[in-house]
């Protein structure tokens, strides 16, 4: 993959076991071979978690990004509070957020004394796209792209390319990333369509 591609894993603890020690011992792994593959950004999804085990996640994580001497960001995936206090590079906010918005986040970095946060932004339409780039988000995730088949059987309709196209050219400056359906194949005719770069939980586990 060219190196001028930006790419976003997203984190499923679920995919490492049934409990608690297994998963996270396996997010570590995770985040630790990430780092030394190069990925940009990791967004921790793991929405369920109660504040104090995202937190020493979160700082568990960044010392393994640290330890490898990585420039890969992490960003939680809508807990502002968590990455404030585990010191994260920003947050990733999910389509039909209203109440922390990319201003409110940047505020409340600034009201802590912390660096200017990265925050990335989850759209499904072009409305949202442009919401996202008026709102001077840092990445925009735009999908689902690509149809999430199951046992045969599409569960998630995709979006396609065209809508992809278009979310790319509404976005103007701002990256967007192709989420949804990522594979190995696909990833080159997501570039193509003027995505930055690709955004995934499979493709990266």
């Amino acid at each position: 993959m060219p190196h001028s591609v930006i790419t976003c894993a997203i984190t499923d603890r679920r995919q490492y076991g049934a409990d608690w020690p297994e998963q996270r011992s396996g997010l570590l792994t995770q985040a630790a071979r990430l780092a030394a593959e190069g990925i940009d950004y990791v967004q921790l999804r793991e929405k369920d978690l109660s504040a104090q085990d995202l937190i020493g996640l979160t700082r568990e994580i960044l010392n393994a990004i640290r330890e490898s001497r990585s420039r890969m960001r992490l960003l939680l995936n809508a807990r502002a509070d968590v990455a404030l206090a585990a010191g994260a590079a920003g947050v990733h906010l999910p389509s039909g957020q209203d109440q922390l918005t990319v201003g409110r986040v940047r505020t409340l970095f600034e009201a802590a004394e912390c660096a200017d946060p990265t925050v990335s932004v989850s759209c499904h339409s072009l409305r949202e796209v442009e919401r996202a780039r008026e709102n001077s988000a840092d990445l925009i995730l735009f999908g689902p792209v690509f149809e999430k088949v199951v046992d045969g059987k599409i569960v998630v309709p995709g979006l396609g390319l065209n809508a992809l196209r278009a979310a790319c050219e509404t976005a103007g400056d701002t990256p967007v990333l192709a989420l949804g359906g990522m594979n190995a194949e696909n990833r080159a005719t997501t570039i193509a369509a003027g995505a930055a770069g690709i955004a995934a939980i499979r493709l990266f586990r």
